[in-house]
């Protein structure tokens, strides 16, 4: 199963463990989810552990980032969308999700959960996902 996993999912599941994103991180990590990601998220999750109010160790972020890089699929999306007017920075995970073929989008933001699915690929929380895969 392809995945897009959105910032929130990885902030939630590296911070606190026995969680719903902790899980869908473990599941990825043993090879369960294939991750499709893209230069703006890992920019974007870098910003954001950088910025937590749990700080994070610049040789631990590194060490994240290098892992999403070397176990993901890394996309460079050919369309600009614009789907999300909201938060328009969240497109990002829609252009990433459609690059990679992907099947799912998995997030805690409401933006994104409020489409539920998007050219065929279905926007889930964490708790739904795991139902999935």
């Amino acid at each position: 199963m392809k995945a897009v996993l959105d910032t929130n999912v990885f902030i939630s599941g590296i911070f606190w463990e026995g969680n719903f994103c902790s899980e869908i991180i473990s599941r990825w990590r043993i090879g369960k989810i294939e991750l499709i990601s893209s230069k703006e998220i890992i920019e974007e999750l870098v910003k954001t552990l950088r910025d937590f109010k749990i700080s994070m160790p610049e040789e631990m972020i590194q060490e994240w980032i290098n892992l999403i890089i070397e176990n993901s699929i890394i996309v460079e999306p050919f369309e600009r969308i614009e789907i999300i007017k909201e938060d328009i920075t969240d497109n990002k995970f829609l252009e990433a999700a459609i690059a990679g073929n992907a099947n799912l989008i998995i997030s805690q933001d409401k933006h994104l959960l409020k489409l539920r699915e998007y050219q065929n690929i279905k926007i889930i929380t964490p708790e739904k996902a795991l139902t999935l895969i």
